[in-house]
């Protein structure tokens, strides 16, 4: 396929703000900045205090849809933004992530050969630190093959590096009895519906090293327990973690991410 005749999907870029105002700015202009054009920008704020409203007021005219009110969590806001999004692709792009490089959408759309749009685009994170600067990459690496099977392992494709289809993503919204890991389920919802899977070999997201499932990391380990027993049965769940449990006495290789 010529690159004139490519199909360029529209991407819906959702960021989910509370009191973010040390970290937001990097994420809203890591958007912005990108070469790529077809892009919606959604922005849903829980009531914040801080100073994040005054920086959404900045970027007014490049955020496309702005939601501020209180909510019920974190998963009850990125519903919000599923419902309101129109894009091709929904990637949630939380206040202090951001896009790896500038032409990383150009690059996404750029990789599609074929002439259908797959219903899962996901590739590689790194891990950065407050101030943006490279650590590691992330702890699990994504699979060449991926389907909702996959996630017997753990999460191996950070949320963030995981684009739906918009129209596969409104028909599964959070479930919001789970606090902490509502994504894992989320994603694997996801995927059972989806037939066709395109995996970049980029890196896509430089992933902030910190947030609510690293602060309440026991939490987050009881709900993918729960979440993996459902969607894979007992047997798998326990056999996969004594693997797990097998790996943490493993000598580490210098990767010590967290595996959102």
């Amino acid at each position: 396929m010529h690159s004139s005749t490519r199909i360029q999907p529209k991407f819906s870029i959702i960021t989910v703000t509370y009191n973010a105002g040390n970290v937001l700015e990097r994420t809203i202009q890591s958007i912005i900045n990108q070469t790529y054009k077809h892009v919606e920008y959604i922005i849903i704020d829980g009531k914040s205090t801080d100073r994040t409203l005054d920086i959404i007021n900045q970027y007014k005219n490049d955020i496309h849809q702005f939601v501020c009110e209180a909510d019920q969590g974190l998963y009850d806001a990125m519903n919000k933004g599923i419902r309101l999004a129109k894009g091709d692709y929904l990637c949630f792009l939380n206040a202090g992530d951001t896009f790896h490089e500038n032409g990383t959408l150009h690059s996404i759309a750029n990789s599609i050969h074929t002439s259908n749009l797959p219903d899962i685009i996901y590739g590689e994170t790194a891990i950065v630190d407050s101030e943006g600067h490279f650590l590691h990459m992330r702890k699990k690496s994504a699979p060449e093959h991926l389907n909702w099977r996959s996630f017997k392992k753990g999460m191996l494709v950070c949320h963030q590096a995981f684009f739906a289809s918009r129209m596969l993503a409104q028909q599964e919204m959070y479930d919001l009895s789970y606090r902490f890991s509502a994504d894992f389920d989320w994603c694997i919802r996801v995927m059972k519906k989806s037939k066709t899977f395109h995996h970049t070999h980029l890196i896509l997201i430089d992933y902030l090293n910190e947030g609510m499932t690293t602060q309440n990391h026991k939490a987050s380990l009881k709900e993918r327990f729960r979440i993996m027993v459902k969607h894979y049965g007992w047997i798998s769940t326990l056999w996969n973690h004594l693997l797990f449990a097998i790996q943490a006495f493993l000598p580490d290789k210098g990767n010590k991410a967290q595996d959102k």
